[in-house]
């Protein structure tokens, strides 16, 4: 037997062996799925005789469609297998068959942005301008073409609902531009090919007579269009290889049904079942934390993780009294542990929404930990974050042109490119900045209308511009939000409306923060810090600490993991919790979160929140309670943590009380309802966090007008110091980089 079976385990190499017929593989995390894919097509291949010509295995990422070919050119010849996305296979099928489906063989694809700006213009044209109802329309249009349906079809099942008569109609006049165009969209890529499969018998003859066998990756995460496609072309041979692991299916909200490997042997009727349940991974206390977690939900696959690994460190929970306590504990463990071996890219901050990377950017930056944010936009650099300072740039320098073009129509004025660029035209003409030329009004080449639009908008800029004068920054902030009607453009019923409102509420806090550290503070003031947090200085990618959502690192893998945010309405969200698969969802995602984790995994919160433009108080997230079985202290234990100053140090510490974990026992001063064990694993004994201790290092010459090196700004003068001992944070002044906040304890700096 070749080499590549023999390194297989006895359960992986079932699958790989049974090579006819509808076969699904239950592969559970880190269990070694694209081994078996990729071992699969080799034997095909090597010992079947089977030509590459004949083979096509779908993934779902190009990273995943590159990563098989490099793994296969090793083994066999891939130059005539198909193997690619869903998405590119669709677009080959279509290019062979083009005139068939009306289209040329040369047809455009239009991305996301096209497509926006395409629907826009229709509902322009229209005559209709209500924004809110815009957006709904974009995800309708994306909601029926996932579903499969026309716009006759999608109106007629949607019948009743409000505004649906506008929405098919807009859709109908975008489908119609997108065929005068000889273009399609990325759910028209799906649409068009299922429809070329269901109509032309000919097309669906050669196709599905071509591949002999089919290899579908990550088969919980398709959707009922990608689902039949997979079925009509294993119609005529009938072998049909999917791998995936249901328990994490966490893209329903992009249409994924998870039915379909769920009710895969119903399908089809002979097809075979094979688990994967060893794990390569992770260690023994992590695969219980998984194991006990995911268990609660109700629709999935019967399998549970194991692995020959050692059992590994305990869990830690830590519990802060707000997110920049909950940031710093990360910091200053991920300090300490680099200190002692380990690199930054060993470890991974996890969250269920971008809005609370903040506070771990401002942190990681006063440490001088290398991070990179993922499953996003760094914060400041967010199109909403930039938009709101873009106001506090012309409050504070109204000289500033970019900033005045950039919100000239935000939100929604009515203002046309066009009298931007006359308003433009007439500054440079005259030698004058934009903001003065809205005073001008009367010589600028615009119709009425445009102008009587162009006076409101100068002013509001006036207005804004007073208050800066005399409102105090975190006043000046909630001013200009509701003197712009700022909230009203996004639509909190979507997920993106509802995260750029999170982001919105988490500048608010950000802002707040910054006035209750620097109570004199001015809006320049403001902005020369944002610059600090914003800094976008390339650093060394291969060392880096991960900072994303849990979406973003599905797939990959980190030695350290911390899992933030675990509050009710933040982690499970709250529309979650008003619907079962809702929650089931999110527990697959705190499933899939747990599982990245390869050594060592912390649960963190923050007892206070900001959230909905307000500080509250938070629960435990419910996932806690159902993790505590395996997660249990049966000892009063005593927390000790860092404490934010006023000063931008942490000085003093503080108790945060006893917390004890017992059988139907809540700590109201912990804020953390436990309950009594059940039947499960072993339970794993719970580490406590404490601060972690900074490296020792004489600190006393740190101060005000020393010149001191930092390896990657070079060299700076101290400016300000702040705290004192261990918690002395320095303000230094680098050359061509502006003022940096750093951890004198901590940041590899050196006095010269």
């Amino acid at each position: 037997m070749d080499h590549y079976i023999e390194t297989l385990n006895p359960e992986q190499i079932k699958p790989v062996l049974d090579t006819e017929g509808a076969v699904l593989v239950l592969a559970g995390a880190g269990s070694g799925k694209t081994r078996v894919l990729t071992s699969r097509i080799a034997y095909l291949v090597r010992e079947k005789g089977v030509d590459p010509s004949e083979i096509l295995a779908i993934t779902f990422t190009n990273k995943a469609a590159n990563e098989m070919k490099e793994r296969l050119s090793s083994m066999i010849e891939t130059d005539r297998m198909w193997i690619c996305t869903i998405h590119s296979m669709c677009v080959r099928i279509i290019r062979m068959f083009p005139e068939k489906l009306g289209y040329q063989k040369n047809f455009s694809i239009y991305a996301d942005s096209e497509s926006s700006t395409v629907i826009k213009k229709t509902y322009a044209k229209c005559g209709f301008e209500d924004e809110k109802l815009l957006k709904s329309i974009r995800y309708h249009i994306s909601e029926a073409k996932t579903e499969g349906l026309s716009p006759a079809d999608y109106e007629l099942d949607h019948k009743g609902e409000e505004s649906i008569d506008i929405i098919c109609k807009v859709y109908a006049l975008y489908q119609k531009h997108l065929k005068e165009n000889n273009a399609l969209d990325f759910d028209d890529l799906l649409v068009e090919a299922l429809r070329l499969l269901k109509t032309d018998e000919e097309a669906l003859a050669y196709l599905a007579g071509k591949f002999r066998y089919i290899l579908v990756d990550e088969f919980q995460d398709t959707n009922g269009v990608q689902f039949e496609i997979a079925k009509y072309l294993s119609s005529v041979h009938g072998n049909l290889f999917v791998v995936g692991d249901d328990d994490q299916s966490i893209y329903g909200w992009r249409g994924a049904r998870i039915e379909n490997i769920l009710n895969f042997k119903k399908s089809f009727r002979d097809a075979k079942v094979y688990k994967l349940e060893q794990n390569y991974r992770s260690t023994k206390t992590i695969l219980k934390l998984a194991n006990t977690v995911i268990q609660n939900n109700g629709k999935r696959n019967q399998k549970t993780l194991w692995t020959e690994n050692e059992e590994g460190e305990k869990p830690v929970y830590y519990a802060a009294e707000e997110e920049a306590d909950e940031a710093l504990f990360a910091a200053r463990t991920i300090s300490r542990l680099v200190s002692e071996g380990y690199r930054y890219s060993d470890f991974a901050v996890l969250m269920r929404i971008n809005a609370l990377t903040r506070s771990y950017e401002q942190e990681f930056t006063k440490y001088g930990i290398n991070y990179k944010v993922f499953g996003g936009f760094r914060f400041f650099e967010r199109k909403e974050i930039k938009d709101i300072l873009a106001y506090f740039r012309i409050i504070a320098n109204p000289l500033d042109n970019e900033a005045v073009t950039r919100i000239i129509n935000f939100p929604k004025r009515g203002i046309g490119e066009k009298t931007v660029s006359a308003l433009e035209d007439y500054a440079a003409e005259e030698g004058i900045s934009v903001y003065d030329a809205l005073f001008e009004l009367d010589d600028v080449n615009v119709n009425s209308g445009a102008k009587a639009k162009l006076r409101v908008f100068c002013d509001l800029l006036k207005d804004l511009v007073m208050e800066g004068q005399t409102l105090p920054v975190n006043e000046l902030v909630r001013y200009v939000i509701a003197a712009t009607d700022m909230r009203s453009a996004y639509d909190a019923r979507t997920d993106e409306g509802e995260n750029k409102l999170a982001n919105l509420d988490e500048f608010v806090n950000a802002v707040d923060e910054f006035v209750r550290l620097n109570p004199a503070s001015s809006v320049t003031d403001y902005l020369s810090q944002v610059t600090l947090s914003s800094d976008t200085d390339e650093i060394d990618e291969s060392n880096y600490v991960t900072i994303a959502t849990i979406h973003a690192v599905k797939g990959l893998e980190f030695r350290q993991v911390f899992l933030c945010g675990l509050e009710e309405r933040t982690f499970p969200g709250e529309r979650a919790l008003r619907e079962r698969d809702g929650m089931e969802e999110e527990r697959r995602l705190m499933y899939v979160a747990i599982t990245r984790a390869e050594e060592k995994i912390y649960f963190t919160r923050s007892k206070s929140r900001y959230l909905y433009g307000k500080r509250e108080i938070t629960m435990p997230s419910c996932f806690l309670k159902e993790l505590s079985p395996v997660m249990e202290i049966g000892e009063s234990l005593s927390y000790r943590a860092p404490h934010p100053s006023y000063g931008g140090g942490y000085g003093s510490t503080y108790g945060l009380g006893k917390m004890r974990v017992s059988a139907y026992h809540k700590e109201e001063d912990e804020g953390f309802a436990t309950f009594g064990s059940q039947t499960r694993p072993a339970p794993v004994r719970l580490g406590v966090a404490t601060a972690s201790k900074p490296t020792k290092k004489d600190l006393s010459a740190f101060r005000a007008g020393v010149k001191i090196r930092h390896p990657k700004f070079g060299v700076g003068t101290i400016v300000q110091t702040r705290g004192e001992g261990a918690n002395l944070i320095v303000n230094v002044a680098f050359e061509g980089q502006g003022i940096k906040q750093l951890s004198a304890s901590l940041a590899p700096i050196e006095l010269i």
